[in-house]
């Protein structure tokens, strides 16, 4: 089966996930982590993507955007590989590729953006163990939460929502990622992320398709109805 073009939509909140090929380490140590920092702050305002939320993890990343252009997504990405693989290869004396294949994407409703962001700041201690969201250093959750000025985020519109001062916003948004999500909603950003389903209410995902001819959703399951009369 042919696979899906990757979905890039102007104007959309998407989310974005990248693994490191093979399961490999795609960072060792904080240089790194800073370097791919740096290279996502480069590429993200030449492309002119506004990144709203991400998590750095040693062998794949997750990352919230908005790109201005259709074009700006993939454009942005692939200058974030050309700057930060040579950063890697040049350190540990290595050649090709970083990455597992593409990058994946999918555009998801400016209401699951809270679920997304509190996805990516648990990330960390629910596939990996890690430590809690306020403890982890290589994630937009500071930002948010009032704890750092991270200069690589623009908020998202959404999180303005939350309250009507800063402290209101703050403890608003540490509070859902204190609650976090079910399972059930982990699965579907999961899903959504993983095979490029666009995320959304049955009218979101309705006028997106307007703008693409991609499909956007999964098929109904079941046998196709057969036409044919029993004998």
């Amino acid at each position: 089966m042919a696979r899906l073009p990757r979905l890039a939509i102007a104007g959309h909140l998407h989310h974005v996930l990248q693994r490191g090929g093979h399961g490999q380490p795609i960072c060792r140590d904080a240089e790194d982590y800073q370097a791919l920092l740096e290279a996502l702050l480069t590429a993200s305002r030449q492309h002119k993507v506004a990144v709203h939320g991400y998590v750095l993890l040693a062998d794949h990343f997750h990352l919230l955007l908005t790109p201005e252009t259709d074009t700006a997504l993939p454009l942005m990405m692939q200058a974030l590989g050309r700057q930060y693989v040579r950063h890697f290869n040049q350190r540990y004396d290595r050649r090709g590729t970083l990455w597992e294949g593409r990058f994946k994407s999918t555009v998801l409703q400016d209401t699951h953006w809270l679920a997304a962001a509190t996805f990516l700041d648990s990330h960390p201690l629910r596939t990996h163990g890690g430590p809690l969201a306020p403890e982890y250093p290589w994630s937009s959750h500071g930002h948010y939460t009032g704890a750092k000025a991270d200069r690589l985020i623009t908020p998202h519109p959404a999180y303005w929502a939350l309250g009507n001062t800063p402290f209101a916003r703050e403890a608003a948004y540490q509070a859902a990622v204190q609650e976090g999500l079910n399972p059930a909603q982990n699965g579907e950003l999961t899903d959504a992320v993983t095979h490029g389903w666009a995320l959304g209410s049955a009218e979101f995902v309705a006028e997106l398709q307007k703008n693409t001819p991609r499909r956007l959703a999964r098929k109904a399951a079941g046998r196709p109805i057969s036409t044919e009369k029993k004998k």
